[in-house]
């Protein structure tokens, strides 16, 4: 049985209120649908739109902020990693040790010693980003002068000079002042072990504050750079410098703060921080890079067009509420032949034509809506052939899906017909024929089983010998090759199909026109946080137009005929992976064949985001 629910009816009190927007005039309904429909949208739109501007406004300032402190963080460690490369240099220097370490006798001695070790003033006068360097030493021989100081109580009593000679070499970066010349410095220091002489001293190399206030004086917003005890070291700020985060009504409950972008209450304004903080290399501490605007700032300018966009948006509507009362009259007699034949296309009938007069609006859709009933039938006849050609490409898909199928059967039976002659050889005496098809099966495997995933050195390097052993069968006593492989990175991962292709460029370009012969060499090793490899040959090499010519194909964006497509093509993967540095590097001259290397990091994974930062 069929169970039928009854409509529910409206309720009285809303059959009288359309009962009585029926009875209205066509002018007053405009009037009154242009309030419900319009104004109100209008209203709510105005509003979200408002305080997404004001968002949209805070968001771009905070996003400017970010790559500003990113940019001012770059710069700044360019600047400090400066007094890092003395600071290596002169705690290596056998030269200062024995300075430091000898006792003299008078004081010529002392005189002619400094006179002999000029490399402090070099340091100071070749690199800019530094101001001074002085090192204290507790020998009792040596005299005080500009470079070499001896430690008064005071300065062995402060706290960066006890964390320096507790910290074992670790670097400390503070805001001390120079007794020298009554002045703070963010400044660089570490303890120096002279372990052949059997004595210390400690380094203080001062960072040059006037390049610090030069990068963030091209700052928009109030940028700062504080050490670990809230000093401010620079700012772009008049009067900032040298005093405390507390000092300058800073929002106490930031002081502390990371890297991270915070709510502050900044001399009575609410504001947005970002904080930033960099660690140097070898490092005890660091320092933190801040950032500050002001909220109110920011959407000043986003108010005033709030303010304009509403006095215009009202005088608008206000506007077109008079236009709507004047037009009403006679827009209502075409408005209604309109709705007449939009009837009859709603009942079914497509013959009908409507002929109303002008060219307004109501006119352009009389003819617009002649035109939409030829489309109509147009369309209909279109469906059938869109329907045809549907299930064509359905057909179309379902060959293609086939297709890819077959593809992989292909592989298998490409492996089974070289296994099959390999084991024919084999039964034949052929070891030397069979063990080349074995190789190149192998090969062939793993070139289709190589994906976008990386795999260990050990596995790319089985690729590179069977490659070898197949050309070695090829050339005979013509090729010799070596793998030199450090046993520490067999097990590091790197990209698949990357070093096959340049041992097969150093066969083919650098060994196969020579008549003598060639020898190829593959070395993997590491280097600090870097794993090194290089594929060289004894070819015979390029000249400096074929080198160059070479070295720029690699950069090209597009492919071309004589491009080196497989040379391009690891150069662009190593770059896509790990960064533009880690791209291939090519030297080679004629008649003495041609080296290509190649870093990766050893941790194996992806640093892009990072190299052109």
């Amino acid at each position: 049985m069929y169970s039928y629910q009854r409509r529910k009816e409206p309720g009285p009190v809303f059959r009288i209120i359309i009962r009585g927007i029926n009875d209205l005039k066509l002018r007053t309904k405009l009037i009154l649908s242009f309030i419900v429909v319009v104004f109100i949208p209008v209203m709510i739109v105005g509003l979200f739109l408002t305080n997404e501007l004001r968002h949209q406004a805070l968001d771009n300032a905070l996003e400017q902020t970010a790559v500003n402190v990113d940019r001012v963080k770059k710069r700044t460690s360019e600047v400090i990693n400066a007094a890092y490369d003395i600071s290596y240099r002169l705690s290596n220097d056998s030269r200062l040790a024995r300075l430091a370490a000898t006792e003299y006798e008078t004081v010529y001695d002392v005189v002619k010693a400094y006179k002999d070790y000029p490399d402090i003033k070099e340091y100071i006068s070749l690199y800019k980003e530094i101001s001074n360097i002085r090192i204290y030493l507790d020998n009792p021989t040596l005299l005080d002068n500009w470079e070499f100081i001896q430690p008064s109580e005071s300065i062995i009593n402060s706290g960066w000079y006890q964390s320096a000679m507790s910290s074992s070499g670790l670097i400390g970066w503070n805001y001390i002042e120079d007794e020298r010349d009554g002045k703070k410095y963010l400044s660089l220091i570490r303890k120096i072990d002279f372990r052949d002489e059997m004595s210390s001293a400690v380094l203080v190399i001062n960072v040059n504050s006037r390049m610090l206030d030069a990068i963030l004086n091209q700052e928009t917003f109030e940028t700062m750079i504080v050490d670990e005890n809230n000093n401010i070291i620079s700012s772009n700020r008049p009067g900032r410098v040298g005093k405390g985060l507390s000092e300058i009504d800073f929002d106490p409950s930031i002081v502390n703060k990371q890297s991270g972008t915070y709510n502050a209450v900044v001399n009575e304004q609410s504001s947005k921080i970002r904080i930033e903080t960099l660690i140097p290399l070898s490092s005890l501490n660091g320092i933190r890079i801040l950032s500050v605007f002001s909220v109110k700032t920011i959407v000043k300018d986003a108010n005033q067009i709030i303010i304009l966009a509403t006095i215009v948006i009202f005088i608008s509507l206000i506007v077109a509420i008079v236009l709507i009362y004047g037009f009403s009259n006679l827009l209502s007699k075409r408005m209604l032949r309109l709705s007449k034949h939009i009837t009859k296309v709603a009942t079914g009938n497509l013959d009908v034509t409507l002929a109303i007069d002008g060219k307004d609006e109501i006119g352009q859709l009389s003819r617009q809506f002649n035109a939409m009933v030829g489309s109509i039938n147009v369309l209909l006849a279109e469906v059938q052939e869109s329907n045809l050609q549907k299930t064509q490409l359905v057909t179309r898909q379902n060959e293609i899906k086939f297709k890819m199928l077959a593809s992989q059967i292909n592989p298998h039976f490409l492996f089974n017909a070289l296994e099959s002659i390999r084991m024919k050889a084999h039964i034949k005496g052929e070891k030397e024929i069979a063990k080349v098809v074995r190789l190149l099966g192998r090969m062939m495997r793993k070139n289709l089983e190589a994906g976008s995933k990386e795999v260990t050195l050990r596995s790319e390097i089985e690729v590179v010998r069977c490659y070898l052993d197949i050309q070695k069968f090829r050339y005979e006593s013509r090729l010799g090759y070596e793998l030199v492989i450090d046993p520490l990175t067999e097990q590091l991962h790197i990209l698949p199909l990357i070093i096959q292709p340049l041992v097969e460029n150093a066969v083919i370009h650098g060994l196969e026109n020579k008549q003598e012969g060639g020898y190829v060499r593959i070395k993997a090793e590491l280097m600090d946080k870097w794993m090194r490899i290089e594929v060289s040959d004894n070819g015979e090499g390029m000249d400096k137009q074929r080198l160059d010519f070479v070295l720029r194909s690699l950069e090209e964006q597009e492919d071309e005929a004589n491009n080196r497509i497989g040379l391009r093509n690891v150069h662009m993967r190593l770059q896509l992976s790990y960064g533009r540095e880690h791209g291939l590097v090519i030297t080679s001259s004629p008649d003495s064949g041609t080296k290509i290397s190649f870093t990766i990091p050893t941790g194996g994974g992806r640093h892009v985001q990072s190299a052109d930062s």
